[in-house]
């Protein structure tokens, strides 16, 4: 497939207003890959790292941001045989999600599940390929278990809560308002803290402590985490949005035999990418085609106004995900 295409790519590195329509060349699939005609792109906190000159793409990925999209396939590469030319899927993708195709390794591809729309798909692949490697497989929750996760309103917060939820743990969350703690109590959660009001690590201490906590904040909430723990617990870092550094007592990490644990998604191997799809299409997807787990919408925006998206991301304000309308 030849011609161009309308995309929105990175200036400069700095705010949203970095962010600039543009025309580019459709990608060409490589081995193993498909090209995908977007419908809807999400919009995650990746991207603004990129945006902000903080977190540099893959060298064999589009310079574009866009860690996820749905849309339908329209070109098959070498290799590939188990999608078509029609299929509709929403993939996770190595960049370039923010324009009009994209290319992305077929096997990062998963059907949109039964009776989901397009624009509901393209919230699916970056919060639920970081929940499933992060909370099932690196942190081991199970039923039973209490489960902490930061920043429950979030994308990565309303579908760890989910998932959490129906896997028969007990999860506790924390959130920044008190709308926001309604709706993960909606969700399902047992427990949702107001960070500004209440200390999460008294609220669980009646509770024994978290066998499992989720955090992307980082920073002072390191030794926090580590204090909120129950004995045996483990801590899984998936961002540091308050800073990679900080300062703190490793006895307590001896003596309670804790683990510290931690992964970024988009810097995993292909093959790695490929084992977490095939997790969530045998474990997940059925959750979602039989609507016991959704994702939960924010806002959307038009591809060109990608900059007020990152804008209303970056306020914190949201509820759940934003999406680029592209299709």
């Amino acid at each position: 497939m030849t011609g161009t295409m309308n995309a929105v790519e990175i200036t400069e590195a700095g705010g949203p207003d970095v962010l600039k329509p543009v025309t580019r060349p459709v990608p060409e699939p490589r081995h193993g890959e498909v090209v995908i005609k977007v419908a809807w792109a999400g919009v995650n906190r990746p991207d603004a790292l990129q945006r902000a000159g903080m977190y540099a793409p893959p060298p064999t990925a589009s310079d574009l941001p866009g860690l996820e999209a749905s849309g339908e396939v329209v070109t098959v590469g070498a290799g590939v045989s188990d999608l078509k030319a029609g299929d509709k899927v929403c993939a996770l993708l190595p960049g370039g999600g923010y324009a009009e195709y994209v290319a992305t390794p077929a096997a990062h591809c998963l059907p949109v599940p039964e009776g989901m729309g397009l624009k509901e798909a393209a919230c699916l692949p970056e919060t639920f390929f970081t929940v499933w490697t992060n909370v099932f497989l690196r942190g081991g929750l199970k039923a039973g278990e209490r489960f902490l996760v930061h920043g429950g309103s979030s994308g990565i917060g309303t579908t760890a809560i989910q998932l959490a939820r129906a896997f028969g743990a007990r999860v506790f969350t924390t959130a920044g308002s008190d709308e926001k703690c309604r709706k993960c109590l909606d969700l399902g959660a047992e427990r949702a803290i107001n960070y500004k009001e209440e200390d999460f690590v008294e609220v669980l201490k009646p509770e024994g402590g978290a066998h499992l906590i989720l955090d992307m904040v980082g920073g002072d909430y390191l030794p926090r985490n580590v204090k909120c723990l129950a004995d045996d617990g483990r801590l899984v870092q998936i961002a540091v949005m308050q800073g990679p550094k900080v300062e703190m007592n490793l006895a307590q990490v001896m003596v309670r035999r804790l683990t510290i644990t931690g992964s970024t998604l988009r810097p995993q191997s292909d093959e790695a990418k490929a084992k977490i799809a095939q997790g969530l299409r045998e474990h997940v997807w059925p959750l979602l085609e039989a609507g016991k787990v959704a994702p939960v919408m924010d806002s959307e925006f038009p591809l060109a106004e990608a900059s007020k998206a990152h804008a209303r991301m970056e306020s914190s304000g949201h509820i759940g995900k934003i999406v680029l309308k592209v299709g």
